[in-house]
């Protein structure tokens, strides 16, 4: 092989310099100081920077951002590899001229297509979901606690001073039945009024005529004995027998069980104490907090299911009989009094339960919850485009809800703008897409207050 002439050296030299200028300049273009916007981490597009560095977040080298000019093709290369950009040809970060309209400004400010090829969505692991309409159905849960109902309770309180002379029952949780004496008072005040009766009952007898007056006179003393607690049985057994008596017997007005007894045997009482209580276990309530977004779904009438911890495996039904229109300010709840059977007297007042209404409101738009990016008032999905193009859009989102008939309790957004039925939309790696869309500048004139840069 012949050795180089110095002509044919003196060439070859020339080549490389004019490759390597070319090459020079046309990274120079590409990446040249006046061209960089700002300077952001891949994996923390919040973080913007004027200078390169590290990511004060993860520690990652910044990349940088180019501005964008009118002579540009809108198809270029981003600073991810492989991520074409279709964002405007305006400087991204423009926030509107002064000579724009408002049109001009918002048409601006939406948020941008760009692409994240095929091959790339496959190595980051994107899925699709597809905008489905579907029956709304939720379930509000509260937790409450078992009372007895306050129409079965019923209280003696001592209406005339005495002593108790016979207490026949001395504890809670005592079983009667209706009309079983429960205490014997003695009373000198009683035998006064009943000896008044016997003296009206004695003059009728008298007369042989029965005057009006007279009879008005017996029944006063007859209901003035029953205010008294004197029962019908005992003014039947008085206006028979004639003879008044000192003891007043009170007896139990229905089957039930003794609630409280906070007297003794021989203790002294005076009018206004309480004596002994009875209730009737046979209807309960049950007292639930719920928030003040759920009790526009409360209304009088409506079924519960009720679970209850003594009873793991039942499920218990009952209804709305009141709902308080009050709202606690500290908790921003209000209370609902749920009325339930308790047939078999197996439920017990204090026992803590478990409350579940299922609410259906309708047809709806729905999306699972995991194509729905947070930011704030309102989510953020991507919706496909095609040819690996995908658009951010802002979405209003409704309640949260879950498939009840589904095994796996598969979780919905109710969706009440911004979305299509039969749309396809980004449903896993959201957060990796989102980050892409930042690079490329797809959301900057759209950020929100809770999604502004993080600067250095």
């Amino acid at each position: 092989m012949k050795p180089f002439t110095p002509l044919l050296k003196i060439s070859f030299a020339i080549l490389v310099a004019i490759g390597i200028g070319a090459c020079s300049k046309r990274g120079g273009d590409a990446a040249t100081p006046e061209r960089v916007d700002y300077f952001t981490c891949t994996m923390h597009p919040s973080v913007h920077s004027k200078t390169p560095g590290k990511c004060p977040i993860c520690g990652m080298d910044l990349v940088p951002v180019l501005k964008k000019i009118s002579n540009e093709p809108t198809d270029q290369q981003s600073p991810a590899a492989g991520i074409k950009s279709n964002t405007s040809s305006a400087a991204v970060g423009d926030q509107g001229s002064a000579g724009s309209t408002p049109a001009e400004n918002e048409a601006r400010n939406k948020p941008n297509l760009f692409s994240v090829p095929i091959e790339r969505q496959q190595q980051i692991g994107v899925t699709y979901a597809t905008v489905q309409r579907r029956p709304v159905q939720f379930s509000i849960r509260s937790v409450g606690t078992l009372e007895a109902n306050r129409a079965s309770i019923f209280e003696y309180v001592a209406r005339v001073d005495g002593y108790v002379h016979d207490l026949k029952v001395a504890s809670p949780g005592e079983r009667v039945t209706k009309g079983e004496p429960l205490l014997t008072l003695y009373s000198p005040d009683l035998h006064s009024s009943e000896q008044e009766l016997v003296n009206l009952l004695n003059e009728r007898d008298r007369a042989g005529a029965t005057p009006a007056a007279v009879d008005q006179l017996i029944q006063s003393a007859e209901e003035r004995l029953r205010l008294w607690n004197v029962g019908d049985q005992e003014i039947a057994s008085l206006e028979k027998s004639r003879r008044p008596s000192n003891n007043l017997v009170l007896r139990s007005p229905f089957d039930g069980l003794v609630e409280d007894v906070p007297i003794k045997q021989g203790a002294s009482v005076k009018a206004g104490e309480e004596l002994v209580s009875v209730v009737d276990l046979l209807s309960l309530w049950l007292w639930a907090q719920f928030y003040e977004d759920e009790a526009s779904f409360l209304k009088v009438g409506q079924a519960l299911d009720i679970s209850i911890a003594a009873f793991p495996d039942r499920k218990f039904q009952g209804q709305i009989g009141a709902i308080d229109p009050r709202l606690d300010s500290m908790t921003r709840t209000t209370r609902v009094r749920i009325d339930l059977d308790n047939p078999q007297d197996e439920l017990r007042p204090g026992m803590y339960a478990d409350v579940e209404l299922r609410v259906a409101a309708g047809q709806g738009l729905t999306v699972p919850v995991d194509a729905v990016l947070p930011t704030g008032s309102r989510g953020l999905v991507f919706v496909d485009k095609g040819d690996g193009k995908l658009e951010p859009r802002f979405v209003e989102l409704g309640r949260e809800l879950t498939e009840i008939e589904d095994p796996n309790q598969a979780r919905y957004y109710q969706i009440k703008g911004g979305l299509k039925e039969g749309e396809r939309i980004v449903s896993s790696a959201n957060f990796l897409i989102d980050a892409e869309s930042q690079i490329q500048g797809a959301l900057r004139n759209f950020e929100e207050p809770d999604r502004q840069p993080i600067s250095r």
